[in-house]
């Protein structure tokens, strides 16, 4: 008998249900079941949807929807055991360190890396001062404890696999994670990982909105199953990684995984024309008074400034490559105008500290390194100042998320003599542009021009 094989994964949220856990359900459905998942949470929020889970073995619904409105209903059943929460990570620790376990992947979102924009650990976070004294909080902290079990235990081999929106993704995960080892202490630890796990880079891309009531309600019309965790996406979805695993994997290329030397070309067009684009958006459409990405994106300003952003700057930053560039921005403008996702903006419009940095900074580097003046991807951090200034002065539709926000600070920030200045000589969100007087100056332009077209712009009912 064949010795069954367990993805671990961190994250128990939309997107891993309706992306990861759905290419290795296709692989059960081919009839190869060597690879099952265990999925758990470092934080309590998902404790309720576990438990949901729990009670259905695993199994729950995803939805998916064309941009012609056509739906379909799949009972996902790769999620073989779950883990529920405790503040010991007990579950969590036992199953990373189990000798069956050859892959512990995650989806903890840009800013649960903690990263400076120079990609080195920020120290500064509060959580990761809290799991530098012991604490779990963070996926470094968890990390901590499960490897340090999984060592205890004999020291299988294991693959730390990164499934979130992050350049080099695998990379710099495991640089912050080897620094917060070191700042904590743990040598032989560090030098255990450094000898017993890989971590590739990977390209993820499916848009997953927050599921609403009515996702439930119509999985239950549809399949007849009262379903506590469904779960819906679009249609569309494409995965890339680098082929580097220590312990083996599943055969993800059976199932439309794209297995590469390198996913570079795929991950800056992806995060470059995808990602900042989708916050671009969904910065825009909410000062203007949009509740939702697809309506936002069908608004022609709004469009035109999507599109110019993409065209004038991105295309010219990543030629030459080996995707088809400007068919790739029309494919992402047409799924972001998709009606039926009804993805909002609120959930868009999240972690802009640490996209901004992430997701649109080098662009705006290399366009002036390169003597260009970067007018159209100005754009992006002049919205989310004007977005941020309205967050400080609560007028905000919603309550605005973001892992890193530190908010007093920041709400001093901009409400102080010069918010846009002080915004600006941020080395956090700018790097090297933060003492760019060329920079700061485009900025303010732009942020002028902009507060022009928000006056301008009747507000609309979402």
């Amino acid at each position: 008998m064949t010795t069954k094989s367990v993805w671990m994964h961190i994250g128990a949220g939309s997107f891993h249900r309706a992306h990861q856990a759905w290419y290795l359900h296709r692989l059960r459905e081919q009839g190869d079941d060597a690879w099952s998942i265990a999925l758990g949470n470092v934080r309590s929020d998902a404790a309720a949807l576990l438990e949901r889970l729990a009670v259905q073995q695993g199994k729950y619904v995803l939805e998916t929807v064309t941009p012609d409105g056509e739906r379909e209903w799949e009972t996902i059943t790769s999620i073989r055991r779950i883990l529920p929460w405790d503040s010991e990570l007990s579950a969590l620790v036992a199953q990373g360190a189990a000798p069956e376990t050859r892959i512990i992947a995650f989806t903890v979102t840009e800013a649960g890396y903690y990263l400076t924009p120079d990609h080195e650990l920020d120290l500064t976070q509060v959580d990761i001062q809290a799991d530098l004294r012991g604490d779990a909080c963070t996926l470094y902290g968890a990390l901590t404890r499960i490897l340090h079990q999984r060592m205890a235990q004999g020291g299988a081999p294991v693959t730390l696999l990164s499934c979130d929106n992050l350049r080099h993704n695998g990379g710099r995960f495991r640089h912050g994670f080897l620094a917060f080892l070191a700042e904590k202490g743990e040598q032989p630890l560090a030098q255990w990982v450094r000898d017993n796990t890989t971590s590739p880079d990977t390209m993820v891309d499916r848009i997953t909105p927050r599921p609403t009531p009515d996702v439930a309600q119509r999985v239950k019309e549809a399949t007849g199953f009262d379903d506590g965790a469904a779960v819906m996406g679009e249609s569309f979805i494409q995965w890339v990684i680098e082929d580097d695993f220590i312990a083996g994997r599943p055969a993800l290329e059976k199932v439309g995984v794209e297995m590469v030397d390198s996913v570079l070309p795929w991950e800056e067009a992806k995060i470059r024309i995808l990602n900042a684009t989708h916050s671009c958006i969904a910065w825009a459409g909410t000062l203007v008074g949009y509740d939702y990405i697809d309506e936002s994106t069908r608004q022609p300003q709004i469009q035109q400034m999507a599109r110019e952003y993409i065209t004038r700057d991105v295309i010219p930053s990543l030629t030459p490559s080996p995707l088809d560039l400007a068919d790739y921005r029309d494919v992402v403008l047409a799924r972001f105008a998709n009606p039926w996702i009804r993805d909002t903006n609120q959930r868009v419009a999240a972690d802009g500290l640490s996209k901004i940095p992430g997701m649109v900074t080098p662009t705006l580097i290399e366009r002036l390194r390169a003597g260009h003046t970067p007018e159209a991807t100005a754009v992006l951090p002049a919205l989310f100042f004007l977005f941020l200034e309205r967050w400080a002065q609560d007028a905000l539709p919603w309550t605005y998320q973001d892992g890193v926000i530190q908010p007093e600070a920041l709400r001093q920030r901009l409400t102080g003599s010069d918010p846009l200045g002080s915004y600006l000589r941020d080395p956090a969100l700018f790097g090297e542009l933060a003492q760019d007087r060329t920079f700061h100056k485009l900025v303010a332009h732009t942020v002028a021009r902009l507060e022009t077209w928000i006056e301008q712009h009747q507000p609309v009912s979402g």
